[in-house]
């Protein structure tokens, strides 16, 4: 009984240092950024939104200006985003996305993006063309993005 008492102390107080691997922002930007663009190609599938949704805390807030302003983060955060993505999945016949700028700051990731996209609105069955730059702010918080502040035309 005592080694084990004498175990668990020293685990506790001086015990070999685990220490979490150091996050890394600007890798973090490329990884998001490609998983992003996975989930927008014409050959998208669900296990790519749910990469992308991997980079996601659970209450995610999203915001898409000027679309849509609410930022707030609610429990359903990253459900309400699947079931958008996979709303959409499969319109684009093209896309291709382009990163131009990283920009890191404290908590914080901004990434700036050209897009070109064509596809066919799922519910209207129009044609869509678009080719437009975005900056997404991304608030980071435990190596996860908790908002997204979408500027875009």
């Amino acid at each position: 009984m005592k080694t084990i008492i004498s175990i668990l102390l020293w685990l506790t107080l001086g015990g070999p240092s685990i220490q979490a691997a150091e996050f890394n922002a600007k890798e973090f930007a490329h990884s998001y950024f490609g998983a992003w663009t996975a989930s927008q190609s014409p050959q998208a599938t669900k296990e790519d939104i749910e990469h992308y949704l991997s980079f996601l805390t659970e209450d995610v807030g999203h915001q898409h200006l000027p679309y849509d302003p609410d930022d707030n983060r609610s429990t359903e955060g990253k459900n309400n985003m699947r079931k958008g993505m996979n709303h959409y999945l499969g319109v684009h016949t093209e896309y291709a996305g382009t990163l131009v700028s990283i920009t890191l700051g404290y908590d914080v990731v901004v990434i700036q993006y050209d897009t070109v996209a064509t596809g066919v609105h799922p519910q209207t069955k129009e044609v869509i063309v678009q080719k437009y730059q975005t900056l997404e702010v991304l608030e980071i918080e435990k190596d996860k993005v908790s908002v997204i502040r979408k500027y875009s035309e």
